[in-house]
């Protein structure tokens, strides 16, 4: 629905469905940075209208290309993430006009001054697969849809004026001078336009090929070359003006076609490929010939009721409203990279052959917690293979020869840190996920991990640490490589390779060489073994100790041994003790205006970023889970809501979405890799996984209400359960975990040592 009050008015007597619970405006205000147009299930389009243009340094609020509170619109590009922090894309600009045709954008505070639009706000709605909008100035209603492959766009032109379209190819997201390194517009004897750009953005190369059609015949049309800084581009072409050109190259090129007065709609499809313009077409060709507009949005529609049935939720009608809109955020990326025929680009910017289909967004240093273990329990296993096969894929035709870091349209952008893509696939193979190769898996895994030129490797394997006078963040990738290291060790285990066990279990050790038991914090060495000072636990400075956080945040990163993190704190009081002290801290004086990313501050507790994700829970190993359950009630009821600036930070490509999906279930995959789910307290009345087998597995709630914090008891299949985890392969089998939630703490429900979570150093 368009809004949260259109979702509770769109209510009957009986509960609505999955489908029209989801609000895509949620976080298209503030820093939610998620994007409102239509896309498919991890479709590889996202067709979306963009709302302003910035150059590069300021563009941050505009990393999914739109604001909701901006006044206007430029047009609708193709390509965008989100939820990200950085950006690029905004490919495939297209723009309707119902008068003179205008090249340049124009100023939004000047109406008229260019090809940008305003639209009235009231006109705007989206729903998953669908947008439209009202264009006031060219009183044209945009309605667009998309499919796996292709975007379709619905325009409706007003009466006696010219139907136009403009084809803007200079236009990126993250823009700056030059970024655009060569580009082609192609106009077919069938009226069939193709092309494709290169940009040197945040994939460096990065290439995309497009073609598309219309539903009427092109009366006339012009393709023009802006480019100014290079005026000679060789002899020239066939034709002597820009309506006679079938075909321009160059690092500005724009097209304008023109259909005439019209008497119904026009249709123009749209679809993409990183391979080449064939690839484009047979995309373009893939999903059907052509202009049924409805039956595309049809198609897509039943595919996100699909995606989304796989939970049913039964909650308040807010809380409602943000689950559904969160799991529809955690199904859209990873997304589909590989044409319709198989092929796709890699990261040597070689064209590949695949026998699955090939997909990349890989945001993995946000996405290992939390979205990737979502999708093992909502997507078909089918799809969680093809997310892994394609790391593996990536990695044998990498130049480096390593794992995804952080990649997109098949290309890699070097951007966080850690190996991350390695939990991500011991978690789907540990999980049983069939048709991943262990063996091959488990090499692509070890040669990511001990590539010694990335990211201070070369130190951490010979010191046991990484050394922050030789590389920066050194903090955080020291403990962030001994959880990656402690999940090769786990996939090792399972696949009997005692010596990758023994190497990769001595490295998971290696966090406690950055722990400092003096100020019980995680800090950074330099390379002569000391300490460096002088020392601020609640110093964010990029470049520095930490990546995008400080010591407050980073010391809780042992995911893989709390309990040995817990013995270095001085036990469970004092563990429970420096938690409180993390979240009740006094932040007055402190300034983090420079840091981007830090956003949803509670103390030193940042829910807007990463790295404290984890943080309420590791109370369960310190014997105080009632801490987690109330700690949890704070966080949900601070940093989600139902509206437009809904999320405290960037969605980071469904991993805010994914921990409120997980939190609101009553549990969370505090380790990835360790087959369990730590046990927290729920938000809903009752949900329902559907399994991929046609088993269900139920979460039920007695006693869900503001004022019962607590967890009194906890049953599964009507048998007391104790201890705070679950494990993987008892949701798989199907049944019920049924909470009873109460005003007062139960301190006596799961203190006991022998009901926390796995450690390594207890073996659990």
């Amino acid at each position: 629905m368009a809004c949260l009050a259109g979702a509770v008015q769109a209510q009957t007597p009986t509960e609505p469905s999955a489908f029209e619970s989801v609000d895509p405006f949620i976080g298209t205000l503030g820093k939610g940075h998620v994007f409102p147009g239509a896309v498919a299930p991890f479709g590889m389009v996202q067709l979306s209208p963009d709302t302003d243009y910035k150059p590069f340094r300021q563009s941050y609020d505009w990393a999914s290309g739109y604001r909701s509170d901006d006044q206007t619109i430029m047009g609708f590009s193709h390509t965008h993430f989100s939820g990200t922090g950085h950006s690029d894309l905004g490919d495939v600009l297209i723009t309707p006009l119902s008068g003179e045709i205008k090249w340049d954008v124009g100023d939004p505070a000047q109406p008229g001054s260019g090809y940008r639009s305003r639209y009235d706000k009231a006109s705007e709605q989206a729903e998953p697969g669908y947008y439209t909008v009202d264009l006031t100035d060219s009183g044209v209603r945009a309605e667009l849809t998309a499919g796996v492959r292709t975007g379709v766009h619905r325009y409706s032109f007003p009466a006696g004026r010219p139907a136009r379209i403009l084809l803007d190819l200079r236009y990126s997201i993250y823009d700056y001078p030059g970024k655009v390194l060569w580009s082609r517009i192609r106009v077919h004897p069938d009226g069939t336009v193709t092309g494709f750009r290169e940009t040197r953005g945040w994939a460096p190369g990065r290439q995309l090929y497009f073609a598309m059609r219309f539903s009427q015949p092109v009366v006339g049309y012009e393709v023009r070359n802006r480019e100014e800084a290079i005026p000679y581009n060789g002899f020239r072409q066939p034709g002597r003006a820009a309506d006679d050109r079938a075909q321009i190259q160059g690092r500005a090129l724009q097209a304008a076609f023109d259909f005439g007065e019209l008497s119904g709609p026009l249709l123009v499809k749209v679809a993409i490929s990183s391979v080449d313009e064939a690839g484009a077409i047979g995309n373009l060709d893939s999903e059907g010939q052509g202009f049924d507009f409805d039956a595309r949005r049809a198609a897509t529609r039943a595919s996100w009721e699909e995606a989304l049935g796989a939970v049913e939720i039964e909650a308040a009608p807010e809380m409602r409203t943000s689950l559904y809109t969160a799991l529809y955020h955690t199904l859209i990326a990873p997304s589909v990279h590989g044409d319709a025929d198989g092929r796709w680009r890699g990261p040597d910017q070689q064209v590949h052959d695949a026998d699955f289909t090939v997909h990349s967004t890989f945001s993995l240093w946000d996405t290992f917690r939390a979205q990737h273990p979502l999708l093992t329990l909502v997507a078909p296993p089918s799809r969680n293979a093809d997310m892994v096969n394609s790391l593996i894929a990536a990695q044998r035709v990498s130049p480096y020869g390593i794992l995804p870091v952080w990649a997109f349209h098949g290309q890699e952008t070097w951007t966080m840190i850690g190996y991350h893509a390695v939990p991500v696939i011991a978690d789907a193979y540990l999980k049983g996920i069939p048709g991943i190769d262990g063996e091959a898996a488990l090499e692509a895994m070890i040669a990511s991990a001990t590539y010694r030129p990335y990211g201070g490797l070369g130190d951490y394997m010979d010191l046991g640490y990484v050394p922050i006078d030789r590389e920066p963040e050194a903090a955080s990738k020291t403990v962030e490589y001994a959880y990656d290291d402690w999940t090769i060790a786990r996939m090792a285990e399972r696949l009997g390779r005692a010596d990758v066990v023994t190497e990769f279990d001595r490295r998971a050790g290696f966090w406690k060489n950055t722990f400092d038991g003096e100020t019980r914090f995680v800090r950074a060495r330099l390379a002569d073994g000391s300490f460096r000072e002088p020392f601020d636990a609640t110093a964010i400075n990029y470049g520095s100790d930490y990546t995008e956080g400080n010591a407050w945040q980073y010391s809780w990163f042992v995911p893989h041994d709390p309990a040995g993190l817990i013995t270095a704190m001085g036990g469970d009081a004092a563990t429970v003790t420096k938690l409180d002290a993390m979240f009740e801290y006094d932040n007055t004086g402190l300034d983090y205006s420079h840091a981007e990313d830090i956003a949803g501050l509670i103390g030193q507790y940042i829910h807007g970023n990463e790295p404290s994700h984890h943080a309420a829970y590791m109370y369960a190993w310190a014997g105080a889970p009632w801490r987690t359950q109330a700690r949890l009630k704070q966080i949900v009821d601070s940093q989600y809501r139902a509206t437009r600036d809904g999320l405290s930070g960037n969605d980071d490509v469904g991993q805010m979405s994914a921990w409120l999906m997980f939190t609101a279930m009553g549990f969370y995959p505090v380790a990835p890799g360790s087959g369990q789910y730590v046990i927290g307290r729920p938000f809903t009345d009752r949900t329902v996984l559907n399994l991929p087998d046609g088993k269900r597995f139920v979460i039920s709630t007695e006693g869900l209400a503001d004022e019962n914090l607590y967890v009194q008891s906890v049953t599964l299949n009507g048998r007391p359960l104790t201890r705070t985890w679950i494990g993987h392969d008892e949701i798989v089998a199907g049944g019920e975990l049924r909470f009873v939630m109460g005003a007062e703490p139960n301190t006596t429900w799961g203190v006991g040592a022998e009901a926390r979570p796995y450690s390594l150093s207890t073996g659990n």
